[in-house]
């Protein structure tokens, strides 16, 4: 495998690793805190869950760029021969969505966990509280942006 290869395998990896962590942590903290107040009253389960589900998307969202990157350079169907700097220039598009969804994610998931608090005492503001859950998504969605444009606009000689 040429080293342009690698450095575009490199970046999927990465896309898909730190932002798969970063929604794994924040999961997991909502879901602890859903789990607390569902024990207490199992009829806001739902409203909890909803909660706890946002901090998932960052994953997507890495994994999604990942596929790109392994349809760019044609992984699935043997690959091309890509040049390093081609696959450096992958690999510096799979970053934002690595950075700000490893770090997005822990924050919706820090937010996911006062929203449950939130409906623990009154969950007739559930509304209120996945919209400041989801504020922090936009961030991830921008991150996505530009690592799906940086991806997609990269040019590959041999494609």
């Amino acid at each position: 495998m040429e080293l342009g290869m690698v450095y575009a395998i490199l970046g999927a990896a990465v896309a898909a690793t730190f932002a798969g962590i970063g929604s794994a942590i924040g999961v997991g903290k909502a879901g602890q805190a859903a789990a607390g107040i569902t024990s207490e009253d199992p009829d806001k389960f739902s409203k909890a869950l909803i909660l706890q589900l946002l901090p998932g998307t960052q994953g997507i969202y890495g994994l999604l760029v990942a596929f790109i990157v392994f349809i760019k350079v044609q992984l699935f169907t043997g690959g091309v021969a890509i040049s390093i700097n081609e696959g450096l220039t992958l690999f510096a598009g799979c970053i934002p969505i690595a950075m700000v969804g490893l770090l997005s994610a822990i924050h919706q998931g820090k937010v996911a966990v006062a929203g449950i608090g939130l409906v623990a005492k009154r969950p007739e503001e559930s509304g209120k509280a996945i919209i400041m859950t989801v504020m922090v998504e936009t961030y991830a969605v921008l991150a996505l942006l530009i690592s799906f444009l940086a991806v997609f606009m990269t040019k590959i000689a041999a494609a």
